[in-house]
C-alpha cells in the first residue's frame, strides 16, 4: 500500500489535530472559535475526498461513460459549509456580548470573575 499517495487523508488528519488542539490549548474564545471552523474544515476535506471517484464524471446518462460520481457528499458540504458559517457567526456576536458583559474573552478571566460573584 502507498502511504504517500493518500496525502490527502494526511492533510485531513493534521488539520483535525491542529483544530482539537488550538480548541484544548488556547483560552481565547476567537483562538478556540478559530480551532473549530479549522477542524471543521478537515471534515469537509474528508467527506470531498471520500466522494471522489477515480475516472468518474457528472451523474449525467450518456453513452460510453460507465463510472459516475456521487454528488451526494459534495451537496451535503455545501450545506455544512452554510451552517458552519452560521455558527461561526453566532459565536462571534455571543464573544462580542460576553466581552460587553464582562470586559474579557480569556476563559481564565471569566472563570475567576465567576468565582468571585
Amino acid at each position: 500500500m502507498d502511504w504517500f499517495g493518500l496525502y490527502n487523508y494526511w492533510i485531513v488528519v493534521f488539520l483535525m489535530i491542529a483544530g482539537l488542539y488550538i480548541v484544548i490549548a488556547r483560552g481565547n474564545l476567537i483562538k478556540k472559535l478559530v480551532g473549530l471552523n479549522v477542524f471543521q474544515a478537515s471534515v469537509f476535506l474528508l467527506y470531498i475526498t471520500m466522494g471522489k471517484v477515480e475516472g468518474g464524471t457528472a451523474p449525467i446518462i450518456a453513452e460510453g461513460i460507465e463510472v459516475y460520481s456521487n454528488p451526494l457528499p459534495h451537496v451535503l458540504i455545501l450545506t455544512a459549509i452554510v451552517v458552519g458559517v452560521a455558527t461561526t457567526a453566532l459565536g462571534l456576536a455571543l464573544i462580542v456580548r460576553i466581552n460587553e458583559e464582562f470586559g474579557t474573552i480569556e476563559e481564565e478571566d471569566l472563570e475567576e470573575q465567576e468565582r468571585q460573584t
